[in-house]
Parts: structure tokens; C-alpha cells; sequence
């Protein structure tokens, strides 16, 4: 499950040390070479269903270079630990995570940019490089992305909803008729939760950082406290507890997946790492774009990318580079950590392997292909909390006005 919480390890305001960006076709035999003289152990750093899938091409990579290979389960914090284990000097060679660790992983200098030659960068899919490139340079190995589609129990509503409001009327609908409980399952909770609600703050008109003349995010462009932004919350509160009572705090991370397996509700706004749920409890489902306001925007889903990363300050940097670069972008183990937990590949070769036996990965690539994809910066580390609070407040009765523009203020202090 996707959980967005405000644990982003704080700036460490350490000068970036850049290194060497972007390889070509010729440096792979040097840079194998250099792997296998280096020798000792490789560790890598994931968690834990990564890692049980990571184990048999570790050792497989190892036995090839004449090394040892350590894969450890991080179960919570992992970026913290991370960042916080290499300015130790205690980190791993590989990390595996989000793409938007990378501009607090790279403020912090503790991570290098990755050496991947053209030919392999152009086998994954374009807004999976997008997401993994920072400052115009490469930083990650992406395996997999993700974003929220509608997953919608077909028993129930047979129909897919144009918009939020056609999927309001027919939620009530079948409240009424006592067939659900509740009108949707969108996770919310006491603290809010600024991923979830992020589709329907684009369509509300909602913004959090515009963007630069070459499409980067602009952190001196904060969206959140401006009038698009409150104009985008005053539609949330609509659908708030004080209103069509269909957000709800009670909603969680914790019983969202659980209420619509349960058929207590007829929609669920979720990621791929809900279809096992789903599946599991034998309902019938389909998967599409999560509707917009009606006579708002399109609906813009936050797209996320899993990557792998080397360590800046790794004890064997030149293994890491050999183990991403050639090794990360094989299929095979695409593959197999798509069968640890079914995201869509970011590889296009792992993708059209398992693409014909899920049809979800499709739809939840349709549902995707107009995402946003989650800012990287630095300055999003302050947007979580603030945001998040703001949304459950609103949500539970609060003034939108009044609430947004304080969140707004206090992100920017955090930002300065």
C-alpha cells in the first residue's frame, strides 16, 4: 500500500559534491573491469518485498563478478536511515526507493548520479527517465512506476463515472438502497493524506509548484495558499463531512482497501498495490481515470517511479554503478520484482512480458498517462505535513480560505 506521510528526513544543508554524469557505450567494458578488480561486497539496501525478490539476482550477480552480494531489509524509514547511515559512512553501495527521495538524497550529497548509456536509457519509458532526472542529470535505474486510478466494484456500479458527481449520485444511490455504507473510499484519515486527494485538487484548479521555461518544478512558484489552490479546497469541503459526507477522516490507510473489499463501498480510489486485495476477496472489478469536478480540469494523478541508486559515499562505487547500470536493466529482474508486488514495469521489455497476462497494468497506465509526476525537489519535503493537515481539516469542517492560506505561509517559511 501507498502510504504518503511527512517523514522526509530534514535537509542536512551539506554542499552537493557533483560527480561525473552520464556514460556512453564505450565505458562499460572499463567500467566492468574496474567492478570485478575492485572486489569485496556489495550491499544493497531495500524493503522487504524487494529484497526477497532481489536475493537470487544478487547472488547470481555476485557469483559473475567474484563478489559478495548483501541484500538488507529496511522495513521503516528507509530514506532516513539512509541518508543518515551515509553521512555516518555506514550506508550501502545500492538503495532502492521513490524517485522523490532524489532532490533530498541529492541536497544531502548522498547519492551520484548514475552512468547510463543512451541505448539503455531509451528501453524505459519516458516519464519513468523524467522522474529519475534531477538538475539535467540521471540519478536513478527506474524498475517501476505508479499512480491512483478509480477501482470500481462492477457488481455495484456497472458504469464508470464521467465525474465526481455522477460517482456521488450513484454512490448515495446505493447507500440509500442500504447496499453500501459508504459513497467512496479515498483515504483521508486524522492527519489527511495530500496524495490521495491530489486528483481532485488538480481538477478543482489546484496547483502545488509551477514550473520553469524548461519544465522543471519551481520551488519560487508555490501553488498552495494562492486563490487557484483555495478555489480547489472549497470543492473538497463540498464533498467534506460538513457536506455530501463522502471524504471522510475515518477513511484511513489503514481500512480504505479493507471497506471496499468488504463491499461497503462501491469505489475506491487506490494504486496497483490494491488489486491483490481485491482480487483476493473475489470482486469483480475495472480500473479507470479518476473523474474530475464537472466543468473543472482533468483529474491528475501524482505518477511515482521506483529506482535504484548508488550510494555517493558506497564502499564500492564502482560495483554499484556496474550493478545498476547492467544489471538493474535486465528484464528478467524487472520481472521478478513486478511479481513481488504488481506496479507496471518502467523497463518497455519487462512491461510487454507481463503486460499480456495483467490487463490492470494498462488500465492503470491509462488512468496515468496524464499524471503529474511527483515533484523531486527539495522544497516538496515541506508540502507533505502542512498540506496533508490542511485537507483533513477542511475536510472535517474547517474554512477552506482561511485553513489553505495558512498552510500555504507555513510551507513557504519551511521552503525559505
Amino acid at each position: 500500500m501507498r502510504i504518503r506521510t511527512a517523514g522526509v528526513v530534514a535537509v542536512l544543508g551539506l554542499a552537493l559534491a557533483a560527480s561525473g554524469c552520464g556514460g556512453s557505450d564505450s565505458d562499460k567494458p572499463a567500467a566492468k573491469e574496474s567492478a570485478k578488480a575492485a572486489g569485496g561486497k556489495l550491499v544493497i539496501w531495500a524493503d522487504d518485498k524487494r529484497t526477497a525478490a532481489l536475493k537470487p539476482f544478487a547472488e547470481e550477480f555476485g557469483k559473475e563478478n567474484g563478489v559478495t552480494v548483501e541484500v538488507n531489509a529496511v522495513s521503516k524509514d528507509l530514506q532516513t536511515n539512509f541518508v543518515t547511515a551515509s553521512q555516518q559512512g555506514s550506508g550501502p553501495d545500492v538503495v532502492v526507493g521513490a524517485h522523490d527521495w532524489i532532490g533530498n538524497m541529492v541536497q544531502n550529497g548522498a547519492i551520484d548520479p548514475v552512468q547510463l548509456p543512451a541505448d539503455q536509457k531509451g528501453g524505459f519509458s519516458e516519464v519513468a527517465v523524467k522522474a529519475v532526472t534531477f538538475n539535467g542529470q540521471l540519478y536513478g535505474v527506474p524498475y517501476a512506476q505508479e499512480n491512483l486510478a478509480l477501482i470500481r466494484n462492477t457488481e455495484l456500479a456497472p458504469e464508470a463515472p464521467k465525474t465526481i458527481e455522477d460517482l456521488v449520485t450513484a454512490g448515495k444511490n446505493l447507500k440509500t438502497q442500504k447496499k453500501v455504507s459508504e459513497v467512496l473510499c479515498l483515504q483521508v484519515g486524522q492527519n489527511g493524506d495530500a496524495y490521495h486527494i491530489y486528483p481532485l485538487y488538480t481538477s478543482g484548479g489546484g496547483y502545488l509548484f509551477g514550473t520553469t521555461a524548461n519544465g522543471d518544478y519551481d520551488p519560487k512558484d508555490l501553488g498552495v495558499g494562492k486563490p487557484e489552490s483555495i478555489a480547489a479546497f472549497q470543492k473538497i469541503a463540498k464533498l467534506g463531512e460538513k457536506g455530501e459526507g463522502v471524504l471522510k477522516r475515518s477513511i484511513a490507510d489503514t481500512n480504505s482497501i479493507a471497506t471496499f473489499t468488504g463491499k461497503k463501498c462501491a469505489y475506491l480510489i487506490s494504486g496497483p498495490w490494491a488489486t491483490a486485495d481485491v482480487k483476493k476477496a473475489g470482486i469483480k472489478y475495472d480500473i479507470t481515470p479518476v473523474p474530475g469536478f464537472a466543468g473543472g480540469k482533468e483529474a491528475q494523478p501524482f505518477v511515482g517511479v521506483q529506482a535504484f541508486y548508488v550510494a555517493a559515499k558506497g564502499k564500492n562505487k564502482a560495483l554499484a554503478q556496474e550493478f545498476v547500470t547492467n544489471y538493474v536493466t535486465k528484464p528478467e529482474l524487472a520481472v521478478a520484482l513486478y511479481n513481488a508486488e504488481p506496479r507496471p514495469p518502467a523497463l518497455t521489455a519487462a512491461l510487454d512480458q507481463v503486460k499480456g497476462t495483467d490487463p490492470d497494468l494498462a488500465k492503470f497506465q491509462e488512468a496515468g498517462k496524464n499524471g503529474q509526476v511527483l515533484p523531486a525537489i527539495p522544497a516538496m519535503a515541506a508540502i507533505w505535513d502542512p498540506f496533508a493537515k490542511a485537507e483533513a481539516a477542511v475536510i472535517g469542517g474547517a474554512d477552506p480560505a482561511t485553513t489553505v492560506t495558512a498552510a500555504g505561509k507555513t510551507i513557504a517559511g519551511q521552503i525559505k
